[in-house]
């Protein structure tokens, strides 16, 4: 896979039309896709193992989509392997009364992982540039007068915001990668029916998605809005195509693998003094007795 092909280039007018929803499988067969999988699951197990004993940076991951995308089966697959001690997950919904009174950035950067554990988003501050933007009338919870009138000025400003915080991240040892999973208006709804038919995951559909599934054309220009205004060299976002949950679930687990290649953790070198330490419980602990 050429994983630059999924990345979004800093500053670059985002047009999700241009954007493939299903891209070519790099599995051909469902044992081969697990057997893929695993490998990756692998890798990501022992760079996070280095991660965490090195424990000077950490990891970010945010999925944003549309319903139905696969968000949380991707973090389920893709983290599986993962070590619990060194792996948080959150999942944010509608804000509280608390959260409300607080700025935008407040109740994700309480979350946020510290060094030497990867911390996953499901769903993030991103939502208050999407979610809000296709509904402003929520901005009044949050204070905002005027909310169903709000300038372009709010939302750049709120960009900004986004990016310094990033920034702030990165020049402090956390990277940040951001993923969008790009699902077609289609594939929605064939997943929304399979949540109806089967029994067994009819807990997952609420006429809710479906009232948000009108405002379809206005979430993907929020999206593109947000995208082409926060992707940086830095905090990069990748358009995964969603159609082909399993495909989208490699791309991913390849990103992060790549990513945290690039962190190059390293198990810690022990300096003179600990390694005679070290020797000295060693020749003791070789003593029968």
């Amino acid at each position: 896979m050429q994983l630059k092909d999924f990345r979004v280039k800093p500053k670059a007018s985002l047009n999700l039309k241009d954007w493939p929803t299903r891209a070519k499988p790099v599995y051909h067969s469902n044992k081969h896709y697990l057997e893929l999988l695993q490998q990756q699951i692998s890798e990501m197990r022992e760079l996070q193992n280095r991660l965490y004993a090195d424990n000077r940076q950490a990891l970010l991951i945010i999925f944003q989509a549309m319903d139905a995308a696969g968000k949380d089966s991707a973090i389920k697959h893709v983290m599986s392997g993962l070590n619990p001690q060194g792996c948080q997950v959150f999942s944010f919904q509608h804000p509280s009364s608390e959260e409300l009174d607080h700025d935008f950035l407040w109740r994700t950067t309480r979350c946020l992982p510290e060094r030497g554990r990867i911390g996953i988003f499901n769903r993030s501050y991103y939502e208050e540039v999407l979610i809000l933007r296709v509904h402003p009338e929520l901005l009044t919870a949050q204070g905002v007068a005027n909310s169903t009138a709000v300038s372009e000025k709010f939302w750049d400003q709120r960009y900004q915001s986004i990016l310094d915080l990033e920034l702030h991240l990165s020049r402090n040892g956390t990277r940040v990668i951001k993923f969008f999973l790009h699902l077609s208006r289609e594939e929605q709804r064939q997943r929304f029916l399979s949540r109806i038919e089967q029994p067994e995951k009819n807990w997952k559909f609420s006429l809710d998605d479906l009232k948000e599934r009108a405002f379809w054309k206005q979430y993907q220009q929020a999206y593109e809005a947000c995208i082409s205004a926060t992707s940086t060299k830095t905090s990069p976002w990748y358009v995964v195509p969603a159609d082909d949950k399993e495909n989208a679930r490699l791309i991913i687990a390849d990103i992060v693998v790549d990513t945290l290649q690039e962190m190059n953790p390293q198990y810690p070198v022990l300096d003179p003094q600990k390694q005679r330490e070290l020797q000295q419980a060693k020749k003791l602990l070789s003593k029968k007795e």
